[in-house]
């Protein structure tokens, strides 16, 4: 039995007429051939169901044009136009302290929007004085609690904040020590950690600045310099895969036998915004090349 040509064809796209084309959602087009819609709370409260038919008709538009990604950004206050937005085929992207991205694929091709970010960023500090004592601190809360355990300050880089920077930042609000940046002597990568992501730990040297503790008291029990020999003999620290491999990492440095990498200024071609580079500088000069 043939399959007439009428039934084989694809329905043809309904064309939006000039008026509803003016009454459309407000986007602009982002530079992946798609759209983001940031909605306003400065607007008049919208009713569910004309947002529906708005975003209907919007679709409808965007996939005329060959539109592919769209995005949609959601005040916290107009959470009451999240199951609309559903229905129409989104899901969340991510979320934020003021607003929930939702996206939709529109064509019928593989989904290629990058997903949300997947790493949390962490950085520890190794902070040692010339007497070769090393700035040590035992926390208030998490599993560290009531172990009796020296560590290491550590802490996560803030949104928009540099690795050196963090480093300092945390140091400085756990201890009260001035630090200089010097270098990350090594990074560590795991999975499955910080709500099901992916997290990244820097290790961190810095150079003090200066030496009188003032520690934190919300966060942390006890802080302390003690004696970078009495910290590597712990008991935890010798039974601890990461925290051996770094004690020995330290020591390679303390003893200049170990280059780590320092951040070198930068300014990213794609988005045109300074950053740093992280290499090694004392083995690798990139002026003289």
């Amino acid at each position: 039995m043939s399959v007439s040509a009428s039934s084989s064809s694809p329905s043809p796209v309904p064309v939006l007429s000039e008026k509803q084309v003016d009454n459309l959602l407000a986007a602009k087009e982002d530079e992946h051939g798609g759209v983001i819609v940031e909605m306003s709370t400065t607007q008049p409260p919208m009713d569910p169901i004309v947002f529906t038919s708005l975003l209907k008709a919007s679709i409808l538009h965007w996939k005329q044009q060959g539109k592919r990604g769209v995005w949609i950004k959601l005040p916290i206050e107009l959470v009451n136009l999240i199951e609309p937005v559903v229905k129409e085929g989104f899901y969340y992207h991510h979320a934020e302290p003021k607003h929930l991205m939702l996206v939709h694929w529109i064509p019928e091709t593989t989904n290629t929007l990058p997903a949300n970010a997947s790493h949390r960023v962490g950085i520890g500090a190794f902070v040692m004085n010339e007497n070769g004592e090393v700035l040590v601190v035992q926390e208030k809360s998490g599993k560290f609690q009531g172990t009796g355990i020296w560590k290491f300050p550590t802490g996560v880089v803030d949104e928009g904040e540099d690795i050196c920077s963090a480093a300092v930042r945390e140091v400085k609000e756990e201890t009260g020590i001035d630090t200089k940046f010097v270098e990350i002597l090594a990074f560590r990568q795991s999975h499955k950690s910080f709500f099901d992501k992916s997290d990244l730990f820097f290790m961190c040297m810095l150079q003090p600045l200066s030496f009188n503790i003032q520690m934190q008291e919300r966060e942390i029990e006890a802080a302390q310099w003690m004696s970078f020999e009495e910290y590597a003999s712990q008991e935890f620290v010798q039974k601890h895969d990461l925290l051996r491999y770094i004690a020995k990492l330290c020591i390679a440095k303390r003893d200049g036998k170990y280059s780590g990498f320092s951040p070198v200024p930068t300014i990213t071609s794609f988005s045109n915004k300074p950053s740093n580079l992280y290499f090694n500088t004392k083995d690798f000069d990139f002026n003289s090349s």
